[in-house]
């Protein structure tokens, strides 16, 4: 099969063909002809079988005949990120260069000010991110109303990013009578409730099982310790690899690992989100032209971005997701190429490792020393002995064969200054005898000591016991005066 058999117009054909295509992939070739047939389309495809141009070709087939109007856009096409928009962009020119359609890309991170601008004149395809959108809607500079036309791509990245609110109100606002495409990887229960929901009976295609990885990627399980995964990605990295990228699971640990591979003498660049767009898109561009061979990323790069030539991809750090791994590594053997894909994995992410293997179906290929990651990734976080507990382990090493403990000559107590003064000869020195306490007085009130307290002082003075509870003396004559 040709794309000349799916009923694309002769200028869309001479732009593929100029691309470097001539066969359709299976996503192609089931969603065209039942796009141009106006459709409703669930696609379900794992990431790099072309999905972009099944839904980017016949679009601008059907979009061919018509007319914009200012600040109503005719289609829209959501994507979750940047990177993603920017990408659809790209294929709208590059297939849609003998047609005279007019496009705006509506994305954060760059001026407002050019994207009102070519609203206001009027645009064939609106693509953008839903956050960008629902701001200039609620600002009332745009209106969709007049879309007949609504691509929602990456729709379980939409879901994973808390867009699906959003992308329900944005439904509200487009006209019913429309045609709704879906495509997403995966199909979890709040995406099949969004298509029951929006789209009205749809054909679904699905040309992989979900969440399947590429065939054509080799991939490898690299058994690491902790301390020792810059050396081990270093090592790998010097063995035959073209083009890479390198995924991180932090945006922290991106900025420090581009900076351990310039320091070897790579040629890296790198893209997280805390970068600015500008920035995001003039590294992309860098690694594109060659000028840089290895991008370290987080996984805002993860989906979606087509880049040719990539043949091998890292994971430095094991994802959290199992669907994060099939993205990652899809950035490889694309479009019938070949690649490889390594991840390196320490003992704590045991339980990642079997969530991939158990979403994928496989058992992934291990490569490295037995007990690597184990072993050594659990001695290399534990504090180091303190030096008393150092010593006492030496201790324990020193004993005899037969189990006897070796004998050690008693340590001589030091002297204490009054010992270094007298002769060890000397008697012992004795406390001089206590002088007997005086009793207790009142300053000028002699007479006026208690019977009991005068008792206790005169039994103290003759060391005669005293007791406090049972008084043996002659009655005092105020208590028998009070009891009269």
């Amino acid at each position: 099969m040709t794309f000349a058999d799916l009923g694309l117009s002769d200028e869309l054909l001479r732009a593929v063909t100029e691309s470097g295509y001539s066969e359709p992939t299976p996503i192609q070739a089931s969603a065209i002809p039942s796009v141009l047939m106006m459709r409703d389309i669930i696609g379900v495809a794992q990431t790099g079988t072309g999905k972009t141009a099944s839904f980017v070709l016949p679009m601008i087939d059907i979009l061919a005949h018509g007319r914009s109007r200012a600040r109503m856009p005719r289609s829209l096409i959501l994507e979750p990120t940047r990177e993603l928009a920017a990408q659809v962009a790209e294929n709208f020119e590059k297939y849609g260069k003998y047609h005279r359609l007019s496009m705006a890309l509506l994305i954060g991170g760059v001026s407002m000010g050019d994207q009102l601008a070519a609203l206001e004149k009027g645009v064939d395809v609106l693509i953008a991110t839903p956050g960008r959108l629902m701001d200039l809607f609620g600002r009332g500079k745009i209106m969709l109303n007049g879309c007949s036309l609504l691509v929602i791509d990456e729709a379980d990245r939409m879901l994973d990013m808390g867009f699906i609110p959003d992308i329900e109100e944005i439904c509200t606002k487009l006209p019913k009578q429309r045609q709704t495409l879906l495509f997403s990887a995966t199909m979890p229960p709040p995406i099949k409730k969004l298509a029951d929901k929006f789209l009205d009976n749809p054909k679904t295609i699905e040309v992989a099982r979900p969440a399947t990885t590429n065939t054509n990627i080799k991939q490898y399980l690299v058994a690491v310790s902790a301390s020792k995964k810059r050396d081990r990605l270093l090592d790998l990295l010097n063995d035959d690899v073209r083009t890479a990228i390198i995924f991180c699971n932090r945006k922290t640990t991106v900025r420090d690992l581009n900076k351990v591979l310039k320091r070897a003498g790579l040629q890296s660049g790198e893209i997280h989100g805390d970068m600015e767009q500008s920035e995001r898109i003039a590294e992309l561009d860098r690694f594109k032209n060659g000028e840089i061979n290895i991008l370290v990323a987080s996984d805002v790069a993860a989906r979606g971005l087509d880049i040719k030539g990539v043949s091998h991809v890292f994971n430095y750090d094991a994802p959290w997701h199992p669907d994060d791994y099939v993205h990652r590594i899809g950035r490889t053997g694309r479009a019938g190429a070949t690649g490889t894909a390594y991840t390196l994995f320490t003992a704590d992410d045991a339980e990642n490792i079997a969530n991939i293997e158990k979403l994928t179906g496989q058992t992934i290929e291990r490569i490295g020393a037995a007990g690597e990651a184990s072993g050594d990734a659990a001695t290399a976080d534990r504090p180091a002995k303190s030096p008393r507990k150092r010593g006492r382990a030496k201790e324990a090493n020193d004993q005899p064969v037969d189990g006897a403990p070796t004998a050690r000559a008693p340590r001589p107590e030091r002297a204490s200054r009054a010992e270094d003064a007298a002769p060890r000869d000397a008697a012992p020195r004795q406390a001089p005898p206590r002088a007997p306490r005086p009793p207790k007085r009142t300053p000028g009130a002699a007479a006026e000591l208690s019977p009991v307290t005068a008792a206790k002082n005169a039994a103290r003075n003759n060391d005669a016991p005293v007791s406090d509870d049972k008084w043996e003396g002659p009655f005092p004559d105020f208590l028998r005066a009070r009891l009269s």
